[in-house]
């Protein structure tokens, strides 16, 4: 399997200074100049089956009978996702979804249906693949729903109507990673130790002179 490499940056301000905070980068990206070089981790991965929780950025519904099986759709990571202490999968992180199954509400109480699936989503411009599935199903109509009794040749049930299949904005559905991804995780730059001065000895053979005289 083909690995990928991701990265994320975080910054933070801390007591008595700014100092960054763990990263991960990709591997052959340029580093970052620095003073003290931090220590890097190359080995850490992104694991395939990593949950990824995802929100739906756009209604989906077979209301009008628009959706068709092959329409991609938007989506966006809910939560953070996180390896060795280090966001690599930011909030808010591009997804895109695919339309796998559609059947529109029609008679004899048939209700709509949807199915869709995740296929990717995009980290520093980098495309991850993603696996997980939903679906939704309208309600099926009722035969009591309508009076039929002015038709002699047609059955009740030929008359009704189920509802669409919908799936509204914000709606929260597990995603998960499809592949290994390489990270290079570069460690936070240490805060400088605080050594304080020496206070200056003072020569055996000074006279100490107190800050206060008294008077003959």
């Amino acid at each position: 399997m083909k690995h990928y490499l991701i990265g994320a940056a975080i910054a933070a301000t801390m007591t008595g200074g700014a100092f960054a905070q763990p990263t991960a980068t990709f591997v052959n990206a340029a580093p970052a100049p620095a003073a003290i070089a931090a220590p890097v981790t190359t080995n850490a991965v992104l694991r395939v089956g990593t949950e990824v929780p995802v929100r739906l950025l756009e209604e989906l519904t077979t209301q009008g009978k628009k959706l068709r099986v092959g329409n991609r759709f938007r989506m966006e990571t809910s939560e953070p996702v996180m390896v060795q202490g280090v966001v690599v999968i930011p909030v808010g992180s591009p997804v895109v979804g695919e339309i796998t199954d559609v059947r529109n509400k029609g008679m004899w109480g048939k209700s709509g249906h949807l199915g869709a699936r995740l296929m990717y989503m995009t980290v520093n411009g980098r495309q991850i693949r993603m696996s997980g599935a939903f679906d939704d199903k309208g309600v099926a109509g009722g035969i009591g729903a309508v009076a039929v009794s002015a038709i002699v040749f047609l059955p009740a049930g030929f008359f009704m109507t189920g509802t669409s299949a919908r799936v509204p904005v914000g709606t929260v559905v597990k995603g998960f990673v499809d592949e290994d991804v390489q990270l290079a995780i570069q460690s936070a730059a240490q805060a400088p130790m605080a050594v304080s001065a020496a206070p200056a000895a003072t020569p055996a053979n000074s006279t100490v002179i107190s800050a206060s005289t008294k008077s003959n």
